[in-house]
């Protein structure tokens, strides 16, 4: 099946952007569907006991060869976000060796935008052909897990309880963990391999709730439009302008939170706002969420039926459910150092399917892939990352058995 690497490029090329405007479907999108029969017959073909629903949710299972203190699982997303450009991924593995790394098509990526580029030299690094983005988020994850399964049922003297695999559809919109079936996965405690630069590891997220504006305008000639026309585009501006440009995401960092209009489209007719909310702190998501909801009453006294409002929360903040079993994050970071990595414990400036699926009952820190700037056509990921990734992996399988 070949090493991690050649895993990651295969999967990189096959689309699967996911679509927030279809997010009543799951998969959102049915190029999902191909990767996840993909990763369910390569599954079988390491023979491992696997199985894929007809949503897309891939399981596997590899029984233990030894007794164990609990039942460990790996999850990764197989969705990419849509924008910038998801499909279409063309690959390229790239010979670094220093200063700032140029990628093609207008895309690079520069020292002083990313310092810890200057550790990767010599290294060979993955990268798109600058035209889209590149998908380490979360194909890396992905591929990382599987180079995993592979090791361990190929290598019979390698002592492991119950290791349950899954790849899930829909987390970039939100969604990953909705159909998530977590009494069958029989896993006491999981870890999604779904975050950054290597070493990070958290076991806080962000808090997330999506919102929805839609503003049904009142068109008329403009040399006769006055006290009567509602220039939908003109409403939609006024209500960018209530959210504080100081709670954004560009201006903000650590554990503050933010609004982001993440959309802004329409004409003089019909106007469309769509944006998130983001905060750790479960008392400033409620009062987010207000002032988002006192927005809408604002101009609803204004433009009544025609302002239309909807929000729904996505995610909530897992550290509540982890911190009671701190050990599995202990055991991460115990597998980082072994491996030679310096484990970093910051919060998530976002969300998981571990967010979810802390609160379904399994608690699911993040570790890193080994990726750098996601969601952003100058994304990369060196390839000496993944390996180490893969070797934290079992790191963490040898800590549950006793």
């Amino acid at each position: 099946m070949g090493d991690v690497l050649s895993r990651f490029l295969r999967y990189v090329k096959v689309d699967t952007p996911g679509d927030e405007r279809a997010a009543e479907n799951t998969p959102s999108t049915p190029c999902q569907l191909d990767l996840a029969k993909l990763l369910f017959e390569e599954l079988e073909a390491l023979g491992i006991t696997a199985s894929i629903t007809e949503n897309g949710y891939v399981y596997g299972k590899i029984p233990a060869n030894c007794p164990s203190r609990a039942a460990v699982g790996f999850i990764a997303h197989i969705d990419v976000v849509s924008s910038p450009k998801g499909y279409g991924v063309k690959p390229q593995v790239i010979k670094y060796n220093g200063g700032d790394l140029e990628i093609g098509n207008g895309a690079y990526v520069s020292l002083e935008d990313c310092p810890a580029l200057k550790n990767y030299a010599g290294m060979d690094i993955v990268t798109s052909d600058g035209t889209t983005i590149l998908g380490a988020d979360d194909k890396a994850g992905i591929a990382e897990i599987m180079q995993m399964a592979e090791y361990v049922v190929t290598h019979p003297d390698f002592k492991h309880g119950d290791i349950g695999i899954a790849f899930t559809p829909d987390e970039e919109i939100g969604h990953g963990a909705k159909l998530f079936d977590v009494a069958g996965f029989g896993c006491d405690c999981a870890y999604t391999v779904d975050g950054e630069e290597l070493g990070e590891l958290s076991y806080e997220t962000f808090n997330g709730a999506a919102f929805t504006f839609e503003i049904e305008g009142k068109n008329i000639h403009p040399g006769s439009a006055k006290g009567k026309m509602i220039n939908a585009v003109a409403v939609g501006a006024d209500i960018f302008s209530r959210f504080p440009k100081d709670e954004r995401p560009e201006t903000t960092e650590g554990r503050e939170g933010y609004y982001f209009i993440m959309s802004f489209s329409g004409d003089v007719e019909k106007c469309v706002l769509e944006g998130i909310i983001r905060d750790h702190d479960d008392k400033k998501f409620e009062e987010r969420k207000a002032f988002v909801r006192s927005v809408f009453g604002e101009f609803a006294a204004i433009y009544g039926a025609r302002i239309k409002f909807s929000i729904r929360d996505q995610y909530y903040n897992c550290a509540r459910v982890i911190e009671p079993k701190k050990y599995i994050v202990d055991y991460a970071a115990e597998a980082m150092k072994e491996a030679g990595v310096n484990p970093v414990i910051l919060p998530t400036r976002g969300g998981t399917d571990g967010s979810s699926l802390s609160f379904m009952g399994m608690p699911c820190p993040n570790i890193a892939t080994g990726g750098h700037n996601a969601h952003a056509k100058n994304e990369f990921i060196p390839v000496p990352c993944m390996q180490k990734t893969v070797e934290i992996l079992l790191g963490i399988i040898k800590r549950f058995t006793v």
